[in-house]
């Protein structure tokens, strides 16, 4: 059974008036699995927060404490886009533990597979630094914690968010134990993720940028995406496999769109599935990013989660 990490926690991240980065999101969401009776095929599990100790596992304390300070003072804006209300850090505390919470069921062998329903999302935040509506990096910190407390040397970081990974990049640049893999809309923001950028030191050639035309067509995204999952896992051969899914590569997002369909969610899916059950016993972690549109959101997780349980 796959695994639904969720708590109405996250929707007590407040991000004001006209933020596209909103509690609807993920209220839509819950409705809308529920009214289908998809909630039903789920094991459902709320997260518990992160510890601070795991938090450091990618943020400086500095940093830790900054967001938190936001937060006891009332909140603030961390920069044009990122909100912190007085409720953030605890839900960013949870959305960190979303990911552990699924690791250690999944490791223990209780479960296969998961999706973390969270925000806010992750994969902008760099270790010293929250932007893009990102304020702790969860699917980083979930592949550090893979490293730390169940020692496994290989973890894979699959992105298919619009927007290129930039903090999760930043977090293992020069590591050669997580292989990040991005296909994203370039130029773009945050303005990284060119394909020359692979890595540096002892992590040269485990990071893979793939940059996209605004104009790039389903089929060919799907090509190329298959294509990159061939290449990372047969070279790298993961023990693990997250997922930052961003569903903001839908072809009618309002700030991102790269032309796929609400179905094609499900076909790269399935993809990673299939490295999953060829290299690593078929675990895989997916992380909530991006994805914005808030009526066809729900069915781009709908066709995601069906193709995790294989359904």
């Amino acid at each position: 059974m796959t695994l639904l990490i969720y708590d109405d926690i996250f929707l007590r991240h407040d991000t004001g008036h006209g933020h596209p980065e909103n509690a609807r999101r993920l209220e839509n969401t819950v409705s809308h699995l529920r009214q289908s009776n998809q909630w039903k095929q789920f094991r459902i599990e709320k997260p518990r927060a992160a510890s601070i100790e795991e938090v450091e596992l990618i943020h400086p304390q500095a940093y830790i404490e900054t967001v938190k300070k936001f937060a006891d003072t009332g909140g603030g804006w961390l920069d044009a886009d990122t909100v912190v209300s007085a409720a953030s850090y605890d839900a960013a505390l949870h959305a960190a533990g979303a990911p552990l919470t699924a690791i250690d069921l999944i490791m223990t062998g209780e479960e296969e597979n998961a999706f973390c329903l969270i925000r806010p999302p992750g994969h902008h935040a760099t270790p010293s630094r929250g932007m893009g509506f990102c304020l702790f990096n969860n699917a980083a910190i979930a592949a550090q914690y893979l490293r730390s407390k169940y020692r496994l040397e290989r973890v894979l970081v699959v992105d298919w968010d619009v927007h290129h990974g930039n903090g999760t990049q930043d977090a293992f640049y020069q590591d050669p134990a997580v292989f990040y893999c991005s296909l994203h809309r370039y130029p773009f923001y945050p303005g990284s993720g060119r394909k020359e950028e692979t890595g540096q030191g002892k992590g040269k050639g485990y990071t893979l940028n793939i940059p996209l035309s605004a104009d790039t067509q389903s089929k060919k995204y799907l090509e190329l995406f298959a294509n990159a999952m061939d290449t990372c896992t047969a070279s790298f051969l993961p023990e693990f496999i997250l997922i930052s899914a961003g569903f903001d590569t839908y072809e009618k997002d309002p700030i991102g769109g790269l032309n796929l369909t609400t179905e094609d969610f499900g076909t790269l899916t399935e993809i990673v599935m299939k490295a999953a059950d060829k290299y690593c016993h078929g675990r895989i972690v997916s992380c909530l990013e991006g994805g914005y549109h808030l009526s066809a959101l729900p069915l781009c997780i709908e066709s995601h989660l069906k193709a995790l349980l294989r359904r």
